[in-house]
């Protein structure tokens, strides 16, 4: 099969913000998926997807199949500019459609589908700047984010925040920084979990990743910040969560959260592949924060190839998996 990768790969530019590219992929996860291709008998172009001759690309290179990691550049839509441009050419490619990459990076619209659901999210408010009221019903300590970004991009200790100054401090901090709406959730303190799901003929729920940041109080984080996220592992730093996969769940519990996993990716419109992320509460209830549709491979460090190693899969068959439940979906399409 001929295949096209698409991504946004990471730059250097001193110009930018430190957490700028934090959510384009590195030009040794683009090397790593295209040589897992190859070792499944495919030929592969690596195609980034800023380039201004884009469209020019695929009209005059013929592909059987597009693997799509791109994030997009810029924009309320960034990650569902690739798609449009495949669907318009009418090109298969691998993962969700333009509808839910452009849903799930909006959070708070994300959170209204699962209200809808009854599945259940942290209670929250949006705001378009800081001279908006909160709502009364709102218990802190909250936690503020950017409504639009991945990555935890804007998302520090300082996020979670106690008092309505602090609050609004931070809400006009995001929304100059970011300039996009703020999203205020209640933060809920318990078990960090994100669970993978891989379509290939069929949903398979991986096993469940825990996130235990115990042992990070020297970095003051306790949390998926970006700093975790960024320098994760770096012991001078404090940044040194420990994972454990399969999640220390009873069955009940691990049942529970699977269902909501499979139900949020179904509610979004998910294709081929998405990880979400759940907070398990004190009382046992597992709130789901969002939805990623576009989850890192980098094949030593992104949480979803840990989840399928645990499954007892290699770096390829996950890639493959990807590829094939695609080919499958566009087969029952034609």
């Amino acid at each position: 099969m001929k295949i096209a990768l698409t991504c946004n790969l990471k730059e250097k530019d001193a110009t930018k913000p430190e957490d700028y590219f934090s959510e384009f992929d590195s030009r040794e996860t683009a090397e790593a998926i295209i040589s897992a291709l190859k070792t499944k008998g495919h030929s592969v172009d690596l195609v980034e997807a800023g380039q201004p001759n884009l469209l020019s690309y695929f009209r005059k290179n013929r592909v059987d199949m597009v693997f799509n990691i791109a994030e997009g550049k810029s924009g309320k839509f960034r990650e569902s500019e690739i798609p449009a441009i495949l669907d318009y050419l009418d090109i298969p490619y691998t993962g969700s459609n333009t509808i839910s990459l452009a849903l799930a990076l909006n959070k708070a619209l994300t959170k209204k589908i699962l209200i809808a659901e009854n599945i259940p999210t942290p209670r929250f408010q949006l705001f378009k700047n800081s001279n908006e009221i909160l709502d009364p019903g709102l218990k802190f300590p909250l936690i503020v984010k950017p409504n639009r970004e991945g990555s935890a991009k804007g998302i520090n200790a300082s996020c979670v925040v106690r008092d309505k100054e602090s609050l609004l401090a931070k809400i006009k901090e995001i929304n100059s920084s970011y300039k996009q709406e703020v999203l205020v959730e209640e933060f809920i303190e318990g078990k960090e979990l994100t669970v993978g799901i891989l379509e290939n003929g069929k949903s398979t729920i991986l096993p469940i990743l825990e996130i235990d940041f115990s042992n990070c109080a020297k970095s003051g984080e306790y949390f998926y910040s970006w700093r975790m996220k960024e320098y994760q592992g770096n012991q001078e730093l404090g940044l040194t969560p420990a994972f454990y996969c399969p999640a220390r769940l009873d069955a009940e519990t691990e049942t529970k959260i699977k269902e909501v996993a499979l139900r949020t990716h179904q509610a979004v419109g998910c294709f081929d592949i998405s990880r979400t992320d759940i907070r398990l509460s004190k009382d046992n209830i597992p709130y789901v924060l969002e939805i990623n549709p576009l989850p890192g491979l980098d094949p030593k460090e992104s949480n979803f190839p840990i989840m399928a190693y645990a499954a007892g899969m290699k770096y390829e068959d996950i890639i493959e998996a990807i590829l094939m439940s695609a080919s499958s979906r566009r087969r029952n399409t034609q």
